[in-house]
């Protein structure tokens, strides 16, 4: 598979792993002129914008370390852009998580780092 199509795999198996933790999907790929959010859900009043990272190994630090202080910025600025756009989230507090697949996705699950970084 090209790195796309595991990107995918990895991002479908995220979004279906939350889902069975019980958060509620809203949104999958918001792009906007800032960047990309992989997955947007709802975790009771929290609205969680998600990362999803896939390493095959640790050799370069992993799959959570590849969410730089760079990446992180331009996720704040997306998730922004999503809540100016869609007013009925403004009042939720919000979170950014990263799920990360330091293995197989087929063979793990991911790490989840809840509130892995604030504004």
């Amino acid at each position: 598979m090209d790195k796309r199509t595991i990107g995918k795999d990895v991002e479908d198996r995220a979004w279906h792993w939350l889902i069975k933790k019980g958060l509620r999907p809203v949104k999958r790929n918001y792009f906007c002129k800032m960047g990309e959010i992989d997955l947007i859900l709802l975790e009771s009043n929290v609205l969680v914008f998600a990362e999803v990272r896939y390493r095959k190994s640790k050799q370069f630090g992993g799959a959570a370390l590849s969410v730089t202080p760079n990446k992180q910025n331009k996720l704040i600025k997306t998730a922004q852009h999503f809540l100016m756009t869609h007013p009925s989230f403004q009042n939720y507090n919000c979170r950014f998580d990263v799920l990360a697949y330091e293995s197989s996705p087929e063979d793990s699950q991911p790490i989840w780092y809840k509130d892995a970084f604030r504004l």
